[in-house]
């Protein structure tokens, strides 16, 4: 049951930051249209996410609970798009570079269209 509350309390401080971070980068860029608040979010995620996994991979520094609180908890809530790059970095060390790139081209082009689906769909109903 443990594990429920770090990645709970941890999506709630990661929600809570990426919401803080994204909305200040958002504004001090206002004026140029693009999403830098969400690029913001998605870079630092990404390198925070390889930062703590190293540490646990080759320090062994967190036990199960911490390791839970730190990147499924406080990044999954940040940014789930850290553990996309996690994940296709993973594909690529390990030189699987065709399951990488269809990591890549499956999530971002089924994403967008499943977001212009449902969009189309409620406007539909």
């Amino acid at each position: 049951m443990s594990h429920y509350w770090a990645v709970g309390i941890g999506g709630c401080l990661g929600s809570i930051a990426r919401y803080w971070l994204s909305g200040i980068v958002q504004r001090y860029f206002a004026s140029e249209g693009f999403p830098f608040g969400t690029l913001a979010v998605n870079v630092l995620g990404c390198f925070v996410l390889g930062y703590v996994t190293s540490l646990v991979e080759y320090r062994q520094l967190f036990g199960p609970n911490v390791r839970l609180l730190l990147t499924v908890g406080i990044l999954g809530g940040f940014t789930t798009f850290s553990t996309f790059g996690y994940e296709t970095f993973m594909l690529l060390r390990d030189n699987e570079h065709l399951l990488a790139l269809a990591n890549v081209a499956g999530n971002l082009v089924t994403g967008v269209v499943a977001v212009a689906a449902g969009w189309f769909l409620a406007k539909m109903f």
